[in-house]
């Protein structure tokens, strides 16, 4: 018997491997995926102006990025937090407009130099639902705890969202592989029935996008979590984010649709060889822990010779555990 309805995504035409150069840009969900490249050290920037939920943000950032179009001091705005800028997280806010200025200038910079030398764009919408600033009319990718009648809330429909984004496949991402994504994170502060329609409106313009162009892959990571797990336990305490649990099988889903086997190896094996260089012993100075720490180096010096990658900062950690004579 069948107890649930089980989702395999088709391989992506869009492949990773450690030669691939990836911006990864949205929602938490983005993060999320994100973070399990990094682990494994794949060549990877996300969200460098911080977690963007609307695709008008997202596609803000990445017109930024594509100028390289620095913060002017006009663009900012003094709450009772700091300064801050309707585009960034609010981790950007600063107490002084200078300091604010120099993180949001360093970010764009990281931002626009992964942008012009990536080949693979991770991207995941979160919601239709924008708010705009009623003063200029302009979507904010954060309120910044501001009044809420400073702005207009508004479901941005998916002929713009098509609109808008064709643009930009047409110029700043031309020559980019795209993976979309839809977030399985549930925006129920919008309302319940407010955020199905959101979602609704995202995964058409999604499939509408993947149609006009043959670069875009979509990975069901929204279908693997709401009909696939199919279970609050898959949930966090919030009973909005994917679980731990709910995560990991996802990260499983994608790793196996988006790396070639022989990356996927390599990958799981960085990962294990990382997270045993963060590892605290029990036995210390032990003769078993020292005949670990030895076969760790021996990894981490087969791992460069196999990836060309540096892992300088794990063979110190085992190189003060087991000194090389």
């Amino acid at each position: 018997m069948k107890f649930r309805t089980e989702i395999t995504p088709c391989p992506l035409a869009c492949r990773i491997g450690y030669s691939s150069r990836i911006l990864s840009l949205g929602s938490c969900f983005a993060d999320t995926v994100a973070r399990r490249l990094a682990q494994a050290k794949f060549d990877l920037t996300a969200n460098p102006t911080g977690v963007l939920f609307n695709p008008l943000s997202i596609a803000a950032a990445i017109e930024r990025f594509d100028r390289a179009e620095p913060v002017a001091r006009g663009e900012l705005a003094e709450g009772p937090e700091g300064w801050f800028h309707d585009d960034f997280h609010g981790s950007f806010t600063r107490p002084d407009a200078a300091q604010a200025l120099e993180a949001m200038n360093r970010a764009v910079e990281t931002g626009s130099r992964a942008l012009h030398r990536s080949d693979t764009l991770l991207l995941t919408f979160g919601t239709a639902w924008v708010y705009e600033r009623r003063d200029t009319g302009r979507p904010v990718a954060n309120c910044h705890k501001q009044p809420q009648e400073r702005f207009r809330r508004r479901l941005v429909a998916a002929e713009e969202i098509v609109s808008r984004w064709s643009r930009l496949l047409e110029d700043p991402l031309r020559d980019k592989r795209i993976v979309l994504t839809l977030s399985p994170v549930r925006h129920l502060r919008d309302g319940a029935a407010e955020n199905s329609l959101s979602k609704a409106i995202l995964r058409v313009a999604i499939a509408a996008l993947a149609e006009r162009c043959p670069r875009i892959d979509y990975f069901p990571a929204f279908e693997l979590l709401t009909d696939d797990l199919r279970d609050y336990r898959f949930y966090a305490d919030d009973l909005v984010h994917p679980s731990e649990q709910a995560a990991r099988y996802i990260w499983e889903r994608f790793s196996e649709a988006a790396l070639d086997p022989g990356v996927r190896r390599l990958a799981e094996r960085v990962e294990a060889l990382v997270k045993s260089s963060q590892h605290r012993p029990l036995h210390p100075g032990s003769e078993a822990w020292r005949r670990f720490a030895e076969r760790q180096l021996a990894e981490a010096a087969a791992l460069e010779r196999e990836t060309g990658l540096d892992f300088g900062p794990e063979k110190a950690v085992w190189d003060a555990e087991a000194p090389i004579p």
